[in-house]
């Protein structure tokens, strides 16, 4: 169970142990809810449908321990972010289950890649994966290693002008203005159906393509800039594979922001194929964020 109140809307991290893996990870939520003003919820999910009567004491015993790991985390987290107001609970029950019943009240979700910094024994593909696909609010996933933010800080928005996330442009935009940081919005343009594959067949003009993906970007970006006047916004297109393109954008940015895809009413299914990538490759945080129409 998540005693996250709704009316709150924090930033709910999960962990598992006290390690520095873990408090890079909690550092990352830490510095998000004091750039939102927002306060901070660790959550330690001891993983389990349920435990019969006769492992009650080993429970009990589990639980205390849990709350010997959370609590130390809580007090050195508001040790170094004095001015975030931070909680901490261990719950019992399905990790996935349980961060995306906190979702629904949460402003952001934060996890490890890998578990690492989350929950340790399950691969990107279970919880990380699972929360990153069905979450109803962003989530963002932490890379073990990961440099803090530079001073001349980034943020990267990966856009497909075939499909574009309103949602994940207009988080990408809140996340530059409170950073202070400069957006780029960069689309990859490359197509294996645009190639000529025949004798006689004539490639198509990538240039106009290229300006024609431009001129969306720009597009985009015009529709925001008045709410944002502060945010610095350069538009990028490049003929790559997009992971290509998203996973090189990453390097010595402060976030990757990306859509996820099942625009179609029906709950997604999976993340999009470059979204998912994006979650092995980015050399930074990437924020997942979600449709309304997903819902």
């Amino acid at each position: 169970m998540c005693d996250v109140k709704a009316v709150s809307r924090p930033i709910v991290v999960g962990v598992e142990e006290e390690s520095d893996t873990v408090r890079a990870v909690v550092r990352h939520a830490a510095r998000q809810a004091e750039l939102h003003g927002s306060p901070l919820h660790l959550l330690q999910v001891l993983d389990g449908p349920g435990v019969a009567s006769d492992k009650g004491c080993e429970r009990a015993r589990d639980t205390t321990q849990s709350t010997a790991i959370v609590e130390p985390l809580a007090a050195w987290t508001h040790s170094e972010f004095p001015n975030v107001a931070v909680t901490a609970q261990t719950a019992t029950g399905r990790a996935a289950e349980t961060l995306l019943a906190c979702s629904a009240k949460a402003s952001t979700l934060v996890l490890g890649h890998r578990g690492t910094g989350g929950f340790a024994r399950l691969p990107l593909g279970s919880v990380s994966w699972q929360v990153a696909t069905h979450a109803e609010c962003p989530v963002v996933i932490v890379r073990p290693g990961e440099a803090a933010e530079s001073p001349k800080a980034r943020v990267v928005v990966g856009v497909d002008i075939n499909d574009v996330s309103a949602e994940a442009l207009d988080a990408a935009f809140v996340e530059a203005a409170l950073r202070g940081a400069h957006l780029e919005i960069v689309h990859a343009n490359f197509h294996f159906s645009e190639m000529p594959v025949g004798p006689g067949m004539v490639a198509p003009d990538f240039k106009a393509l290229d300006e024609a993906a431009l001129r969306i970007l720009d597009a985009e970006a015009a529709q925001r800039v008045e709410r944002y006047p502060g945010v610095d916004v350069r538009t990028h297109v490049e003929r790559v594979r997009p992971s290509t393109l998203l996973a090189e954008a990453s390097r010595g940015a402060s976030l990757l922001v990306v859509g996820s895809h099942g625009r179609s009413g029906l709950r997604r299914l999976m993340l999009g194929s470059v979204s998912a990538e994006a979650l092995h490759t980015a050399a930074c945080p990437v924020m997942v964020v979600p449709s309304v129409d997903n819902h």
